[in-house]
C-alpha cells in the first residue's frame, strides 16, 4: 500500500511539473490523457492547478507590462501595439501555437530590459554618445536575464535576447544571421522598427507612412527578414489609418 501511494505521489508531481512548464496546447493534451485515469478526482484538482498556472502566467505578463508603463507610459502602449501586429504577422506566416504564445510574450515584453537602463539615457532627446549607446544595447541581455528565470518563459526570453539581430548578421548581441535568428525575434525586429519610425516623440514627429514603408523595404535582406517585411506591409498598407491611429499619428498630418 505504501509503495502504491508513493507511486501515485510521484506521478502527480511529474504531471504537475509538466503542466507548469508546458505550453497551453500541451497542457490540454496532458489533462486529456490524465482524465482517463481512475484517479480522476485528483486530476480534476490538477486541472484547477493548471488553470491557476495559466492565470499566474498572464498576471506575470501584465505585471511586467505595468512596470514598463511606470518607466515610460508610451513604452507599455508601444508593447501592446506590437503584440497585436506581431500576432497578425505570425498567423499569416503559419507559426505554430507554441510560437504564437512566445511571440505574444516577446512582443509585449521585448523592452523589459530597459528597466535596467538609466532614465538619463532613455529620455535623452539627442543622439547617444558611444558609451551611452553601448549601455543601451545591453537591454536585450537584461530582459533575457530576467525572463529566463521564470518557468515557461525560457523560450520567450531567448526571443527577446535576439530581437536586435540583423538579417545580414550585423546586429547584436550575438551577430546571428538569417535563419539563425529565431523567427519570433525576426518578427519583433520588423514591427518594433516600424512603430519606432511612425510614432511621434517629444523631440520629433513620426515619419510619414510611405517613408517608413520605404525604409523597411530598403533594409529588407540586410536589417530585416524579407518574408516578415512583405507580410507586415501587406496589412499595414491596407490598414494605414488604423496603424497610424495606434501609433498616435494621423494619416493626414503625417502625409
Amino acid at each position: 500500500m505504501g509503495e502504491l501511494q508513493h507511486e501515485f505521489r510521484r506521478r502527480r508531481l511529474v504531471l504537475l511539473v509538466l503542466l507548469v512548464t508546458a505550453m497551453p496546447h500541451e497542457r490540454t493534451a496532458l489533462l486529456g490523457a490524465a482524465s482517463s485515469s481512475p484517479l480522476t478526482s485528483d486530476f480534476l484538482r490538477l486541472k484547477q492547478m493548471e488553470e491557476q498556472v495559466t492565470a499566474l502566467r498572464s498576471s506575470v505578463i501584465c505585471a511586467f507590462n505595468q512596470l514598463l508603463d511606470l518607466k515610460d507610459l508610451n513604452t507599455g502602449v508601444h508593447s501592446t501595439r506590437l503584440a497585436e501586429w506581431g500576432m497578425r504577422v505570425g498567423q499569416e506566416l503559419g507559426l505554430e501555437e507554441s510560437e504564437l504564445q512566445n511571440l505574444e510574450v516577446a512582443a509585449l515584453l521585448h523592452d523589459i530590459g530597459k528597466m535596467g537602463i538609466p532614465d538619463a539615457i532613455l529620455r535623452k532627446p539627442g543622439r547617444l554618445d558611444p558609451d551611452e549607446y553601448a549601455l543601451m544595447k545591453k537591454h536585450p541581455e537584461y530582459g533575457w536575464a530576467v525572463l529566463r528565470m521564470l518557468p515557461g518563459f525560457e523560450r520567450a526570453a531567448l526571443d527577446i535576447l535576439h530581437h536586435h539581430e540583423n538579417f545580414d548578421g550585423k546586429g547584436y548581441p550575438a551577430g546571428l544571421k538569417g535563419s539563425e535568428i529565431p523567427i519570433v525575434s525576426r518578427i519583433v525586429t520588423v514591427i518594433d522598427a516600424f512603430d519606432a519610425m511612425v510614432s511621434s516623440r517629444p523631440y520629433r514627429v513620426g515619419l510619414p507612412h510611405e517613408e517608413a514603408i520605404r525604409r523597411l523595404i530598403e533594409s529588407s535582406g540586410t536589417q530585416f527578414d524579407p518574408n516578415v517585411v512583405r507580410c507586415f506591409i501587406s496589412f499595414a498598407q491596407a490598414e494605414m489609418a488604423t496603424v497610424f491611429a495606434a501609433a498616435g499619428t494621423s494619416v493626414s498630418s503625417a502625409l
